[in-house]
């Protein structure tokens, strides 16, 4: 049975830790258990089942509660709770699973972790999963995304026993768990706390938010950045977490705790500001920042926004005395330039002049070397983003051509790289399709799966040498749009991507075939031979076409140059 903790600040918080004797028992008799090596979001959610954020639960849901928790918040004993916290499996492993069986959780690197005592397997509906819980299974929505993309299709709940939390090696005296964190609230003296939720970097508007916030209902302040899963596209905890610190001395002194939590964010919003709310709870505070559009993941591609504004303040004020934290609700900071000062929005004078910067707007300037406004942000602050975000013209990038066999994709890729070794200033690799398969990938076929996988291991390549500030020129056949559509997505979070769609049609490409490839693919001597045999998937998102028909390598490599330029990628201010 769990222990229950009764630290000085929050309620109940639940124990899910093994004693050391016992962790000795489970580790002898995980051995002849099947075990789970977990992913990220698996990880983000056992350590703070093992650590008593998620209290009251002990350990993933099984069918009873996860059904109440999707359709009204609430599990099977009645108690509030948003968001179904799921271990989710392939069908391979679920069916060699039966309640009162055992599943060994470990991490990436094999350590164990923690003892499942599974009770329930199922598989779930998860589309009414989606709509229960994001209010919509629409897939342009990150949390539908990745609940219908990448989460397994069978579901295992049961009670768990920890042996010991997930590592994490960067910033550790800021990782403090809900016992940790409540003992050091209860040793400063904060009888009232508010904590403030965020998954990007604060500025002035931020600042002066908590900052009212605080004196509003006379507590000190928890900034409590999310280190987990977040939105793709948000900028990473690393260089978040030292703007955090730059921002700290900003403060009253002595009013201010920043500390880090391991979650692996939804996007739900209104379900997650409730969520967020009961963590913080357990986390020991008594307030709870909820502003604009809490936890959203914004517009469609329409333009339509999930959700509403203030949809998650209203929901968390419906629940918040069950909760026992008091919600302090806050709309969108602007600066009024006439005042000099920053005030919420609806507060504004009539006739004065109003700005605000969005996050678009923010990494546009940053990629462009534009200034940051001093109004915006505080210098420190702008110097830790610059750090981590240079402007383009000193990113790293990637150029992944497409085509036909023949259309001239190597020969111009040669014609580019030549081009940005004579530039300088960046290290450039040339992966060609026919190197690659030689050094990369002999062993693989031409089936689709293997392509599939040749296309991968080029992507990954290529991210690495973008993340390090290197141009990394790929020239493979990449038939597949779903495939390239992936390696897009590994690489534009860490620099540039531009695809070349090089589009010389099929029979000018048979003419040139020194090899003759295409008539042994005629002949059906070679099979899969894309164009011939095996299809090609033209690319409707390519930044550059060419058809290289009537047009030299050099041309063809010039029109590429001269899209980077545009993009700021390479030009004059490339040597700089």
């Amino acid at each position: 049975m769990p222990n229950h903790l009764n630290p000085p600040h929050g309620g109940v918080l639940v124990d899910l830790m093994a004693d050391p004797q016992r962790q000795i028992e489970l580790k002898t008799a995980s051995r002849d258990w099947p075990s789970l090596d977990l992913n990220e979001r698996q990880l983000c959610d056992l350590e703070l089942l093992l650590n008593g954020a998620f209290s009251p639960l002990t350990g993933f849901l099984t069918r009873r509660d996860y059904e109440p928790v999707v359709k009204n918040m609430r599990l099977a004993d009645g108690t509030l709770w948003p968001i179904p916290i799921m271990l989710d499996a392939g069908q391979e492993l679920a069916q060699t699973l039966s309640p009162g069986d055992h599943l060994a959780l470990r991490d990436p690197e094999g350590v164990m972790l923690a003892v499942l005592h599974v009770e329930d397997v199922w598989k779930p509906d998860k589309r009414a999963e989606a709509t229960g819980v994001f209010g919509t299974d629409n897939p342009e929505h990150p949390g539908v995304a990745y609940l219908m993309q990448r989460t397994g299709d069978w579901y295992i709940g049961g009670r768990l026993e920890g042996l010991t939390l997930p590592a994490h090696y960067d910033f550790k005296p800021l990782r403090l768990t809900p016992a940790e964190l409540r003992a050091d609230l209860a040793e400063l003296g904060w009888r009232r706390v508010v904590a403030f939720q965020t998954r990007n970097p604060m500025h002035r508007a931020h600042q002066e938010l908590t900052l009212r916030a605080a004196r509003e209902v006379e507590a000190n302040l928890l900034i409590h950045p999310v280190v987990g899963m977040t939105k793709p596209g948000d900028i990473d905890h690393f260089t978040r977490v030292r703007c955090y610190q730059a921002l700290l001395p900003r403060y009253p002194h002595n009013t201010v705790k920043l500390s880090l939590l391991p979650l692996a964010m939804r996007m739900a919003g209104p379900r997650e500001a409730v969520w967020h709310a009961i963590i913080r709870k357990n986390y020991g505070c008594t307030h709870f920042i909820v502003g604009r559009d809490h936890a959203g993941p914004g517009s469609d591609s329409s333009g339509k926004p999930f959700y509403g504004p203030y949809e998650a303040q209203e929901l968390v004020r419906q629940v918040e005395k069950e909760i026992g934290v008091e919600m302090v609700p806050f709309k969108m900071m602007v600066y009024v330039e006439d005042k000099d000062a920053y005030m919420p929005v609806d507060e504004v004078p009539e006739g004065s002049r109003s700005l605000s910067i969005s996050g678009t707007e923010l990494r546009q300037r940053l990629a462009e070397g534009r200034d940051i406004p001093s109004w915006f942000t505080y210098p420190e602050v702008a110097k830790e983003l610059r750090r981590s975000h240079p402007p383009r013209n000193k990113q790293g990038f990637t150029v992944f051509f497409t085509g036909l066999s023949g259309a001239g994709k190597s020969t111009v890729a040669r014609v580019l790289m030549i081009h940005f070794l004579e530039m300088g200033g960046r290290p450039v690799t040339l992966l060609d399709g026919d190197i690659v398969r030689k050094n990369l990938s002999s062993e693989l076929g031409f089936s689709k799966e293997h392509r599939d996988l040749n296309i991968r291991r080029i992507g990954f390549v290529a991210s690495e040498i973008t993340k390090n500030g290197g141009i990394a020129i790929c020239a493979p056949i990449a038939p597949y749009d779903a495939v390239r559509k992936e390696v897009r997505a590994m690489i534009e979070p860490l620099g540039g991507f531009t695809l070349v769609h090089v589009a010389t049609p099929l029979e000018v490409c048979e003419q040139r075939d020194r090899k003759g490839l295409y008539a042994k693919a005629r002949a059906g001597i070679i099979k899969e031979f894309t164009g011939i045999s095996d299809p090609y998937e033209a690319p409707d998102d390519a930044e550059v076409v060419l058809d290289t028909t009537d047009m030299t390598p050099e041309e063809a490599a010039q029109a590429v140059i001269l899209h980077l330029e545009r993009l700021g990628y390479v030009g004059s201010r490339s040597a700089e």
